[in-house]
């Protein structure tokens, strides 16, 4: 692997993810995709797009429908390991406004033990800023914790401190046996965009202009393994 740049000062973890000063702010990037803001023990996951699967399913493309049960046992898994104060979901936590309306009894359940062991706060989305009004916790168009700011959508010029989602990107890391697509972090040290947490999501590449043009540095990109976080130099990355 190449040289990192020695700037972002990263700091393995032994629960396999990544910790860097993030603004100023230590976090720790999660192999989950979830971001982990340790002084004010808040556990932040973007575009979550509950029931996605049913809402492709009332227009005739049958997914399967499991795409809420598995992103809310993957956050519950994190939030039982973490024990955070808050969980912040970063807008577009459901696929359209009446996605709520569809969840299973043992899904919205899954919502309400979340909401009694932690602080539930739902950035706005534009998929969902009706529901967000309609949940257990606060609702806000942003958020903010330390030296971060937590907001939905990134802003279009460089800001130093911002978390966002709404972009989902994704890496391809090239290879000498070909090349790999991972859902990623992607990051300058100012500023953060996380990967979508949603089973079914998607992802935009990192170098495509939207993602890139983000940053006032070429910024690094942190792609998602199975246990583990992995920094990736940007000359290792392809486009699609």
């Amino acid at each position: 692997m190449r040289a990192l740049d020695a700037s972002y000062a990263l700091s393995p973890s032994a629960c396999g993810g990544l910790g860097l000063e993030l603004a100023g702010e230590a976090v720790l990037l999660r192999a989950s995709g979830a971001l982990w803001i340790r002084e004010a023990r808040a556990l932040v996951v973007a575009d979550l797009h509950l029931e996605k699967g049913s809402a492709f399913a009332a227009r005739g493309q049958m997914l399967p429908p499991y795409d809420s049960r598995d992103a809310l046992a993957r956050l519950s898994a994190e939030a039982a390991e973490l024990a955070p104060r808050a969980i912040v979901f970063l807008g577009d936590s459901f696929h359209d406004e009446d996605g709520d309306g569809r969840m299973a009894e043992e899904d919205l359940e899954a919502l309400g033990a979340l909401a009694r062991a932690a602080e539930l706060v739902w950035i706005l989305g534009n998929h969902d800023s009706g529901i967000a009004k309609r949940l257990p916790g606060a609702h806000a168009d942003a958020l903010k914790l330390g030296r971060l700011r937590l907001v939905h959508e990134p802003s279009r010029t460089p800001l130093s401190g911002e978390a966002a989602g709404h972009l989902h990107p994704c890496a391809r890391v090239k290879g000498q046996a070909g090349s790999v697509r991972r859902r990623c972090f992607v990051t300058d040290g100012e500023r953060l965009v996380l990967p979508a947490f949603g089973a079914f999501a998607g992802g935009l590449n990192v170098k495509h202009p939207a993602l890139a043009t983000l940053f006032a540095r070429r910024p690094l990109a942190v792609a998602l393994g199975a246990r583990r976080a992995h920094p990736v130099a940007w000359d290792r990355l392809g486009g699609d």
